[in-house]
Parts: structure tokens; sequence; C-alpha cells
């Protein structure tokens, strides 16, 4: 293809001094490059490149989370201190009270760090009561098991809890029923239940022995149940009285007294305050002879009933449900029963006092035990013994 010389006065935007041969970049001083001429990348790395305010757009001087994660910006690269963040700003945030004391009119959902001593723990209202959310306690000793949310360590005989931290647990502390007579029965072993505070340490345990029986003809008295002991003493359950020995407030009274003999002091024994209830009355006339209910942790033993139709002696005062757990404890023993005709059992209280005997005239039948490790009194009659105590602890997992 033939080329026509041209001269420079015939291309707009070359410089006077350029030939229709050859030129440069920088020969040209006016006039716009097409696109199509530029390569797709430019090196503008040793050049200083001066851009008008119009055609900049501003960075944003409020940024949000949203727009630096537009900008590819990793959270690793950014640098230097953050400026402080009010709490005024922060929403859906649920306040936490640090204190001993719980706060009044709480919500449900409401949490408290409990700074009690011996506590020092987390806790939500549920509504009705603060459940504690967390618990660092453990502790050894006794048969532990683990049911609803608690482990329990229960204490059938005597022996060591040792706790491993400081913290709070529930208790429960049963003594020994006191064992029954010809016609009185013994009285349920003294309950206490509640919360302590323990450390790091060993804590002995007692958990007293049931009273024994007195003799069938009534020449000798019941005893009384022994004590049990974890931080408190429980008081073991009265002894039943012997036959005609008259009133004795040492034997017949304890954790909850014993029930009334028949003749001649009918009065039941006198329970300890905050741990029984005193014990039934029992009938005095020569026919029919009745011993009176032994006192029980949930109420007094009745007195004898004196219907001949359908005589019999006082029931056992009820127990205890610890806990609403199901489990009856230091439930009073029966009285007995006197007469020709026969006459009608008397049951212990809640299941865990001993029957008291239907005709102790014809032997000691129906008479039965206070419940071994529940802390029964035993029946009337002179084959009933009290039922031994027991101690259960217990705290959230």
């Amino acid at each position: 293809m033939a080329l026509t010389k041209v001269t420079s006065g015939a291309v707009s935007g070359l410089a006077t001094s350029a030939t229709t041969d050859t030129t440069d970049a920088s020969n040209i001083t006016t006039g716009t490059i097409p696109t199509a001429r530029l390569d797709s990348t430019l090196d503008l790395s040793s050049k200083t490149v001066t851009l008008p305010a119009a055609s900049v757009t501003a960075h944003a001087t409020n940024p949000t989370k949203a727009s630096i994660e537009a900008l590819g910006i990793a959270a690793s690269s950014i640098t230097g201190a953050l400026p402080a963040i009010s709490g005024a700003n922060l929403t859906g945030i649920e306040t936490v009270t640090k204190a001993a004391t719980a706060p009044s009119s709480p919500a449900q959902g409401d949490m408290w760090f409990d700074t009690t001593t011996g506590t020092t723990a987390m806790k939500v209202w549920s509504g009705s009561g603060w459940d504690q959310m967390s618990n660092k306690f453990s502790a050894t000793g006794g048969t532990v098991t683990t049911s609803g949310g608690y482990k329990y360590h229960t204490f059938t005989s005597s022996g060591t809890f040792t706790a491993e931290a400081s913290g709070s647990v529930d208790y429960l502390v049963v003594a020994g029923g006191g064992g029954g007579a010809r016609y009185s029965a013994g009285g349920a072993g003294g309950l206490l239940q509640g919360t302590s505070s323990v450390i790091t340490q060993s804590y002995s345990i007692t958990v007293g022995s049931g009273g024994t029986s007195g003799s069938v003809e009534g020449s000798t008295g019941g005893t009384k149940g022994g004590v049990s002991v974890f931080n408190v003493t429980a008081a073991g359950g009265g002894a039943g009285r012997r036959h005609g020995g008259g009133y004795d407030s040492a034997s017949m009274g304890g954790g909850s007294g014993s029930g009334g003999d028949s003749n001649p002091a009918i009065q039941g024994g006198v329970g300890t305050t905050g741990q029984g209830n005193n014990g039934g009355a029992g009938h005095n006339t020569l026919s029919p002879y009745l011993g009176g209910g032994g006192g029980g942790a949930g109420a007094a033993g009745e007195s004898a009933t004196v219907s001949i139709s359908s005589a019999r002696g006082g029931n056992g005062g009820i127990g205890t449900n610890w806990k609403s757990l199901g489990t009856f404890y230091a439930g009073g023993g029966g009285g007995s029963y006197y007469h020709s005709s026969g006459g009608v059992s008397s049951s212990g209280g809640s299941g865990v006092g001993g029957n008291g005997a239907a005709n102790v005239k014809n032997g000691s039948t129906g008479c039965t035990s206070g419940t071994v490790n529940r802390g029964g009194g035993g029946g009337g009659g002179g084959t009933g013994n009290g039922g031994s105590g027991i101690v259960i602890i217990r705290y959230p997992v």
C-alpha cells in the first residue's frame, strides 16, 4: 500500500516540530486518544494523578460493619485503639446484680451474682424463685446419687461428709424414733431441715439408732432414739412409758413425744420445738386400756379412741415429706389396745411409725416397729422398736 506523506500542519494535535515520518507521545499536546488505543493496564506507579473533586466519592464518616465488610477489609488489618463504647447505645442485654442480697421485685429472667460468703454463684429468677445456674461445689461421703438437677449424699449410718469447696447445701437430719411400750407408743425422731454454708473441710455425720421396745407385760418401758448430727442436732424420739410407772418427762419427751400410758398417767410426752410434736393421751379407765399415739414431725399424736365398739389406741402423728420428693420421715407410732373383746389396731404416722397392737391382752399381734432410716416411732404393744434416723445432704449440679 502506498503511503502519503503529510505535513505537520495537516494533523491536529501534532507539535510543529513533528515530522511526517516520526512522532512520539511527548509531541501530542492536544486532543483525545481513543480508549481503544490505550493498554488495558496502565502503569502509574511513577506518576502523580490529579483527579477533580467532583469525580471522587467521599469515604464514609461513620462506617458500619456492613460497609467495612463491603470494602473487603479484614479485622486483622485494623490497628489502633477502638473508641469507648457507651452502654446507653447497647440494647438487648440483661442487667446483672452483684450483691449478697437478692434484688427486690425481680422479673423473670433477671440474673443475680450472689456474693454471699460460701455461695458465690450466678442465679436466675424463674418467676417464683432464684435458681442457681452454676456451682463449683463438690463433696464426697455417704451414698451419692444424682436426680432432678441435684446431687444427694445419703447417710444411713454415721460417717464423714467432706466438702471439696465452699458452698451452700440443703440438709435433712432425722434422729432415731423412740421404742414403744405395752400401751404407750414411741415418738418420732426429731427432724431438722434447712440450708447450711460449708467450707472446705470434713464434717462428722451421726445417724441415731432407733430406741428399743419395752416388754409385752409392761414392766419395762422403751428407750429413746439416738440423736443425729450434721451442723445441727436432732433429738431422739420419746420412749414409750412402762405400764404404771407414771409420767416421766425426761424419757417420754424427745424430738417428738411418746404416747401416754393407760394407767395411772395418760399424758403424752412433749416434743422439741422446731423438731416434732407432742404425743397423744392414753385412756385410764379399767376397761379398755388404751395407749396414746406418738408425736410426729408433721402433727401431734392422736389420743386414744374410747368407744368400746371401735376402741383403739391413738394413731401416730404424721411425718414430713421432705422437699415433696414423695418419701415421708419421722412419723409417730400408734398406741395399743387392751380388752377382752379385742379391738382395732392403730396406725403409725404416714406409714413410717409402727402400728399399735389390736389387743395386747392376747399378745402383741399387730404391733410393728418404726421404719428403718425414717425415724419412725415404735408401735405400742411391747415389740415395737423405733426406726433409725438418716442424714441427707444435697446441692445443685
